[in-house]
């Protein structure tokens, strides 16, 4: 893996309010059909000899204008948010074909009556009925497991044709990995061009001036996090064996609008895989270094409500054994499922390298 998996809007969806109208009427739904053409992105030598064939794709979605029944929307001006199934066929029989289900947010810029031009980004879930065997399929370098972590960009504009339906044309990038809980785990790059149709049940869009509501009552206050993580992963393609990778955070934040928390922690890890492959290395009288690691780090939390896209630099401060660079990065999705008890899913990064995926669970005191 050469990009960030990581890991964006995945409960999004299930965030309270999302979409649902009440007292402000149904929110308008747009439903999409789009073809899809791609090329394969070269990004190591390890997969060349992949990125020769150019992938086609087709999408279906559904998404929902937000109005206002939650606070978050007006924060972020009225976004879209949606869900897609993408399909991939590869052209190619090493890689076969992907299915994957994804939520989103989609951001518009700039909207006229007729047009409207928007960002999207979202994350789910992509599965890969080929993957690497040693046996049957040693030359697929880029997926070693079916089920795959997604992440998709894009840039869309939507112009009216009558007055329900749209075109669309876009250009985006999908990626999907699975973190290095299996190896090789190169993972597939697809820029891509789409040309497909939108129907629109409300179009213009009636305006959407809810104000914000007051400030949260907890902007400006500070606070303390302690979690534990646990995460699994493969060594290499030659033992297939899955390590516990365990880690303890203590964590000290500040709210400082309605979108943005700054933290900063301590944390520690203790990877058993480093444990194996330091003894695959070392003479047998050697004296062993410890492999558990320590660091600080320091991050910020974009708001969504109780759904929050963290991300993290942190630092090596205690590192005896060297199997990484000094410094790690983490992007993940957190939730709070209530006032004090909170979950996440992160991805943990070495240089651009997926490192782990952990699942996290810890309490805010």
């Amino acid at each position: 893996m050469r990009i960030r998996d990581g890991l964006l809007l995945a409960a999004l969806l299930a965030s309270p309010g999302v979409g649902s109208a009440q007292a402000l009427g149904p929110s308008p739904l747009v439903v999409g059909a789009y073809a899809q053409g791609s090329f394969i992105i070269a990004h190591t030598p390890a997969v060349k000899h992949l990125a020769v064939s150019h992938p086609t794709g087709f999408e279906l979605n559904m998404q929902r204008q937000t109005n206002g029944s939650e606070p978050w929307h007006a924060w972020y001006r009225y976004p879209k948010v949606g869900l897609a199934l993408v399909y991939y066929d590869y052209h190619n029989p090493v890689l076969g074909k992907s299915y994957a289900a994804t939520a989103y947010i989609n951001k518009a810029f700039w909207r006229t009556h007729r047009q409207e031009v928007s960002f999207r980004i979202g994350t789910g879930v992509g599965y890969f009925p080929s993957r690497y065997d040693q046996d049957t399929n040693h030359k697929n370098t880029i997926i070693s497991s079916r089920l795959n972590a997604t992440i998709q960009t894009r840039l869309e504009y939507d112009v009216a044709l009558t007055e329900h339906l749209g075109l669309l044309v876009g250009v985006g990038l999908n990626h999907y990995s699975n973190g290095a809980t299996t190896k090789p785990n190169f993972g597939i790059n697809l820029p891509t061009v789409l040309l497909g149709l939108n129907y629109h049940q409300q179009r213009p869009v009636r305006p959407l001036n809810t104000p914000p509501e007051p400030l949260p009552a907890d902007v400006g206050h500070t606070f303390l996090n302690l979690s534990s993580s646990v995460g699994w992963k493969q060594r290499n393609e030659t033992d297939s064996r899955r390590y516990l990778v365990n880690s303890v955070t203590l964590a000290v934040g500040r709210r400082l609008n309605r979108k943005s928390t700054l933290v900063a922690g301590v944390e520690g890890f203790y990877d058993r895989s480093l444990q194996a492959q330091l003894r695959d290395t070392a003479r047998v009288d050697d004296n062993l270094p410890d492999v558990k690691k320590a660091g600080v780090y320091v991050g910020h939390e974009l708001l969504f409500g109780r759904l929050a896209f963290v991300s993290h630099l942190g630092f090596y401060l205690y590192n005896p054994y060297k199997s990484n660079k000094f410094y790690y990065e983490r992007l993940g999705l957190k939730y709070h499922f209530t006032e004090r008890l909170f979950g996440n899913v992160d991805l943990k990064v070495h240089r651009g390298a997926a490192d782990v995926i952990e699942c996290r669970l810890g309490v805010k005191l």
